[in-house]
Formats: C-alpha cells, sequence, structure tokens
C-alpha cells in the first residue's frame, strides 16, 4: 500500500508544480506508450547499444513495429546496465527508484533480485499507472510506487540497500537529493545514476544542449556538478561510464523512426560534438 500525501506536501516549489503538471498532462506521449506496448515494460529513458540493421529491410507495412520492437529492446537493455552495477542485492533487500516513472526499471529489479522496490514520483499519473503494472504483474506486494519527492522520501534512514535515478537527476539540485540518497542508504549500500551531463568545458554555449533543456523543461548539469554533490554526501564513485557511443546509435534508429519527436537531432548534435555525455556513476556510501 502507499501512503498518500497532498500535492502540497510534495511539490515544494513552483518548478516542481510545473514538471508534475507536464508528466500528468502528458499522458499519451506516443513514444513511452508504444514501446512499453510491446512488453507491459514502461520506460521513461533511452537506450543503449548496436541497432538491428534489418529492422529497417523487410516489407514496409511491417517497418514501424519492427522499429518500435528494436527501440524497446534498447531501452530495456539500458535499464539492465544500471541494475548490473547495483552489485549484490538479495530478495531481503529493500531498494529504492528516484524518479520511477511508469516503473520499467523498478518492476525489472524485482523480477531480477526477488527483493522489495520502492518508486518515488511527483506525477500522480506516473505512480497510479506503475501500481496497476505492478498490480497487473501480480507484485504489489513487493514492488510499490509513492507520490513523493525524491528530494523528500519519508523512508527510513539506512533502510535502503541500494537506490537509483535514471534520467531524473536533471529536475532537481544535486546537492539536496544526493543528502536525501545519502541518508536512505545503508552504510556500503549502492547508488547508481545514469544521466545526461554537459562539457563543463563546452556544454554551457552549446545550442543543442540548451534546446534539449527546453524541450524537457530541465535543467542539465555540468559533469563536475555530480562528483561534487556525491563527494559531499558521502557518496564515493567506485564505477564511471561514459556511455555516449552506446547510446548513439539509438538516436540514429529512433530518427528514422514515425515515433520521432525533433529532438533526436539536437542530441545526435550535441553528443557527437562532445558537448553533451551519456554517464553512468556508481557510488557507495560510506
Amino acid at each position: 500500500m502507499t501512503t498518500t500525501a497532498s500535492p502540497a506536501e510534495v511539490l515544494r516549489t513552483e518548478y516542481q508544480k510545473s514538471v508534475a503538471a507536464y508528466w500528468n498532462t502528458n499522458q499519451q506521449d506516443p513514444v513511452n506508450l508504444r514501446l512499453g506496448e510491446v512488453d507491459g515494460l514502461y520506460h521513461h529513458h533511452y537506450g543503449l547499444g548496436e541497432y538491428d540493421p534489418s529492422v529497417l529491410e523487410g516489407p514496409e507495412e511491417t517497418r514501424q513495429d519492427r522499429i518500435t520492437r528494436e527501440l524497446h529492446r534498447l531501452e530495456t537493455a539500458q535499464a539492465d546496465v544500471l541494475l548490473d552495477h547495483l552489485g549484490p542485492v538479495t530478495a531481503d533487500d529493500m531498494l529504492l527508484d528516484c524518479g520511477s516513472g511508469r516503473g520499467g526499471t523498478s518492476l525489472m529489479a524485482n523480477q531480477r533480485f526477488g527483493c522489495r522496490v520502492d518508486g518515488v514520483s511527483i506525477s500522480e499519473y506516473q505512480v497510479g499507472f506503475a501500481n496497476t503494472q505492478a498490480e497487473e504483474r501480480g507484485v504489489s506486494d513487493r514492488v510499490r510506487f509513492h507520490f513523493r519527492n525524491m528530494l523528500d522520501t519519508r523512508f527510513e534512514t539506512a533502510s535502503r540497500r541500494g537506490a537509483w535515478t535514471n534520467e531524473t537527476t536533471m529536475y532537481v539540485d544535486l546537492f539536496e537529493l544526493y543528502a536525501e540518497v545519502s541518508r536512505v542508504l545503508e552504510f556500503g549500500g549502492r547508488y547508481v545514476c545514469i544521466t545526461g551531463c554537459s562539457n563543463d568545458v563546452t556544454g554551457g554555449r552549446s545550442k543543442a544542449v540548451s534546446r534539449i533543456d527546453e524541450h524537457y523543461t530541465c535543467n542539465i548539469h555540468p559533469r563536475s556538478a555530480y562528483f561534487k554533490a556525491l563527494a559531499a554526501n558521502n557518496l564515493v564513485p567506485i564505477n564511471v561510464v561514459d556511455l555516449t557511443p552506446q547510446t548513439i546509435p539509438y538516436w540514429e534508429l529512433r530518427a528514422k523512426s514515425s515515433l520521432a519527436t525533433g529532438i533526436e537531432e539536437p542530441f545526435l548534435t550535441a553528443y557527437k560534438e562532445g558537448s553533451f555525455h551519456y554517464l553512468l556513476i556508481a557510488a557507495d556510501r560510506v
């Protein structure tokens, strides 16, 4: 069961209200919904790995279906990479998904580890959608989604073996976020982040990065900000992986899809010019 909270308790600033409103009203987003319909795992992130070029061949009438399935495969592969970096997790452990969207990564974590997972989102619509997915999969006793703020999750201190953010850090202050992540993690617990971040030297001047910010109403942080905020909150990186080369094929395929939204070219430009990076950081609570 979830804890009921009022919007006034969860949404602390006008910006948070605007972000929540965006996701509450963007309910029929064709990209996330069409991809999720492939197997019932609904993601709110991007993909990793080379795509199968054969999806662009064959009968024209089934071409889009092949591309959709391949994009979904790459997005699911991204979530698998994140979970790979959580370290040893047992069925008795508890995990936290900060900014859980429609629940895809949380459900995959439960499927892999058998553990309890709690997800938090400031979108009441997303929370309801994700809880329905957990119920339909028969895991609502182990996977629960809550209308809460990732900066103030209200979970017990040191109660989590692991926590992650999957493309959600650009909506919050990193120092506030990592203070909360550090609080809920047990000593030695693992935090994993996958995010887009700007190049400290050139990112601030990039029109492509500015276009991504504008499109998603977010605030992309420079790469260095992550390490400063982690260090300030007793989170020590043990693995840092530049995933940029692995995500470019996803965007190239999506640009060929009828699901393209127009943001594909800014992503490809930013990645290829080096002003933007797709980064994985795994850090331990010390």
